[in-house]
């Protein structure tokens, strides 16, 4: 049986647990099932524990398992693949997906967007000029540029050289249905640290370089020894997985935390953690805007974050959280202080998150933004 409805391939390097992908699931668990069909494919590899969080039964996942290197020997086999499926929307995230908008140029995919989340690790501030000519020269082939914050707009337009009026930004939304408070702070499964008289300090990433958790254990290791109160009843959680997982192990080791640091591994519960931190917290060396960073706002918890890509976007300095320069243990030991002396006050800053992301922050506004992205062109409207 034909199905009418217009098919939206979302191409990106690898479909596993990350931010970019989180978003990906949110917008398609989100989106009106009779108006766009969707399909996933990953020029690496689809994680199939992690595609299970695709609520739609209709959704087909495709592993392309790419070596390294630059993608060109896969044109062929991605344009025939377009030109079987004739989808009305392409669309690519990061650069290491950009390159797959030449085949859907070829096979005469009519929309081709292509979403700016964020920098990696070969480019944690967006300043490598390879890379910007690299986005220069696949810039004819993109229909429209999707940036996920105020500054990778500015980057496309100052730096890449992309005209605005192809940008649209649209800014993560976050479920705060999900995402909620706890009126107290609730045991995490498995927790070491769930005795209600701790104060428990978290973060929610994988451990790879740009996401730096090196520095927030060097900032915790200041703030305990700062401080007797904190060394008694300060705990920190750190939540993921990754390349970097044995290296911050030993780091824990290294700074004699052993006893005051549980390495939670990856996690699927993450609402769950969440309401059982006192405090959030992103190191992150660059960033776009952070899914997890909006979950943790509307899970009503003060925030620190290193003042770098979006972040300062979210948070308001001083009112949801406190932004912090990254690569500085010194001064992030001092914002986990000042939160820890001061427990009104941080309970303030995260009520205050909540509020800002139910204002600003809704997955219902952020699923409309790109619905009316996908329709424009269907429509002949853009």
């Amino acid at each position: 049986m034909n199905d009418s409805r217009p098919l939206i391939i979302h191409i990106v390097y690898s479909f596993d647990v990350g931010g970019l992908e989180n978003g990906i699931v949110n917008l398609i668990n989100r989106m009106p099932v009779e108006r766009f069909r969707h399909m996933i494919i990953a020029l690496a590899y689809c994680s199939p524990s992690f595609c299970q969080r695709i609520q739609r039964s209709d959704v087909e996942f495709v592993s392309i398992n790419k070596g390294a290197g630059h993608g060109f020997k896969l044109y062929p086999k991605i344009y025939r693949m377009l030109r079987q499926l004739k989808p009305a929307v392409v669309h690519t995230r990061n650069l290491a997906a950009l390159e797959m908008v030449v085949p859907a140029w070829l096979a005469g995919v009519p929309l081709r967007l292509h979403g700016e989340h964020g920098w990696d690790n070969s480019d944690p501030d967006g300043r490598s000029r390879k890379y910007q000519f690299v986005r220069r020269l696949y810039s004819p082939f993109v229909s429209k540029y999707i940036a996920l914050s105020r500054t990778i707009e500015s980057y496309l337009v100052d730096r890449v050289g992309i005209e605005a009026a192809r940008i649209r930004r649209i800014c993560n939304g976050v479920n705060a249905d999900r995402f909620v408070p706890a009126a107290t702070r609730r045991d995490i499964a498995g927790s070491p640290f769930n005795d209600p008289e701790l104060f428990v300090i978290g973060t929610v990433g994988r451990q790879q370089a740009v996401k730096d958790q090196a520095t927030l254990v060097r900032a915790f290791a200041a703030f305990v020894r700062g401080n007797p109160e904190a060394a008694r009843r300060a705990r920190l959680i750190l939540v993921g997985d990754g390349p970097l997982a044995t290296s911050l192990a030993d780091l824990v080791q290294g700074e004699s935390l052993d006893g005051s640091v549980w390495m939670a591994g990856e996690r699927s519960d993450v609402p769950e953690i969440m309401r059982g931190l006192d405090v959030f917290v992103l190191p992150s060396q660059a960033e776009g805007i952070s899914n997890t960073l909006l979950e943790a706002m509307a899970s009503g918890l003060p925030v620190v974050a290193t003042a770098v890509g979006g972040n300062p976007e979210l948070v308001v300095d001083h009112q949801t959280g406190l932004l912090v320069p990254p690569r500085d243990p010194e001064r992030m030991a001092q914002a986990f202080d000042a939160l820890f002396s001061d427990g009104a006050a941080a309970r303030a800053m995260g009520q205050a998150g909540r509020e800002r992301v139910l204002a600003n922050f809704s997955m219902d506004a952020m699923m409309g933004n790109y619905l009316a992205l996908y329709e424009e062109k269907l429509n002949g409207a853009m």
